[in-house]
């Protein structure tokens, strides 16, 4: 048994420490509840789109520093969302860190929305699954898993993830009241692909309100979800306003039955 924790974390744009320190927070109460593994929202950092993200570090770097040693500290696998800078270039990425604060894995977004391909991030060139002490585990992030690139997830699937972890920032007009407002644009992916696969995929998103950049006024609202084999295993609260932890318990089945192969593809259709 696996015990997760899933963070929906209040994200003030181009205010990293303060993110952090609300981070930190909730990481020592996901350890002192036993949770093996706490995952945050994408650009936990800045703020998604935020026009601070070129004051974004390297990874390895100041910030993904900051997390490895909260995870060896604690005791407890991290996966967050950090803007990363290489060179010239900047990154929507994620990070994966085990309990002793090393890196097992680092992702960059690929299916960028226009808002930030045009004027924020490169897009990212690779995917992979790796070992972590528990499962094997892939990361995408948030529009990755629209159902125009849900192959993406597919991927993920036949390389043999056990658990797909997606650090988000879904958004919806300030005035959106709508209590599912997103019309099953992740739900219907995350449904798909643990129904074809037995596997479980996990999508923790932030909370609050877009202050600057090109999407400025809209809101963040929670709304994570997670799944497994084909059924909804839960939904976290709809709001802007208030972070949020819940730790939820999942079972790998390490002996699965594993689907790869033209035959399955056969059986798929990816409208892309």
């Amino acid at each position: 048994m696996i015990k997760i924790a899933m963070c929906q974390l209040l994200i003030e744009g181009g205010e990293p420490i303060r993110n952090f320190n609300r981070a930190k927070e909730f990481i020592i109460e996901a350890s002192k509840k036993k949770a093996n593994l706490i995952i945050f929202p994408e650009c936990s950092d800045f703020g998604w789109t935020h026009p601070s993200y070129k004051k974004a570090k390297t990874i390895p770097g100041k910030y993904s520093f900051y997390f490895q040693e909260l995870a060896k500290k604690n005791k407890i696998d991290i996966c967050i969302g950090l803007t990363e800078k290489l060179n010239n270039n900047f990154f929507n990425s994620a990070i994966y860190i085990n309990k002793k604060g090393l890196i097992l894995s680092h992702y960059r977004k690929i299916n960028l929305l226009n808002e930030e391909a045009n004027a924020y991030y490169e897009p990212g060139s690779k995917l992979e699954v790796f070992d972590s002490e528990f499962a094997k585990i892939g990361i995408s992030i948030c529009a990755d898993n629209y159902s125009k690139s849900s192959i993406i997830s597919h991927l993920l699937s036949r390389m043999g993830a056990d658990i797909i972890i997606s650090p988000s920032s879904w958004t919806v007009n300030a005035d959106n009241n709508d209590q599912n407002p997103y019309n099953q644009k992740w739900s219907s992916t995350m449904k798909e692909v643990t129904a074809i696969y037995n596997n479980t995929f996990i999508a923790v998103t932030s909370i609050g309100y877009i202050v600057g950049g090109p999407v400025e006024g809209r809101k963040m609202i929670g709304c994570s979800l997670a799944y497994k084999n084909g059924k909804q295993l839960i939904e976290l609260n709809n709001n802007e306003v208030s972070s949020e932890l819940k730790i939820i318990n999942i079972t790998v089945n390490k002996n699965k039955i594993k689907k790869c192969g033209t035959e399955l593809s056969n059986n798929i259709s990816i409208n892309i």
